[in-house]
């Protein structure tokens, strides 16, 4: 079970950017019943949540610092998670992961859980 995070990118302030998050290893039933969420790790700084979907109908997470600027989506035919990124801001700059996440129907909370991809890096330049 392998998760493929990709996109990442050097980008200017204001600009955006779109992560995709492939699955393989999972059977399209499989990964249709996970949560998946992105997550971000800047340079001295702990690994935080960003924004996460649910299998079913649940509402997604969005961290607070996101303020409507990201919009997280799946296609399960593809078994692929989209982070649409707009109006990037220099303290965006991470390394973006995507994950299998534990996430609650309301979208109050979002954890990382088994599998974890390697991650992008995206920068932001001011």
């Amino acid at each position: 079970v392998q998760l493929q995070a990709s996109g990442g990118g050097l980008v200017q302030a204001g600009e955006s950017l779109t992560l995709s998050c492939a699955a393989s290893g999972f059977t399209s039933d499989d990964f249709r019943d996970y949560a998946i969420g992105w997550f971000r790790q800047a340079p001295g700084k702990q690994r935080e949540g960003v924004a996460c979907i649910s299998a079913d109908f649940g509402s997604p997470y969005y961290a607070n610092f996101v303020g409507g600027r990201f919009t997280i989506s799946r296609d399960k035919a593809k078994n692929t998670v989209h982070l649409q990124m707009d109006s990037l801001k220099p303290e965006d700059t991470a390394v973006y992961y995507c994950a299998t996440a534990d996430l609650d129907f309301s979208g109050t909370y979002c954890f990382g859980s088994d599998y974890w991809g390697q991650g992008t890096v995206v920068t932001v330049s001011s």
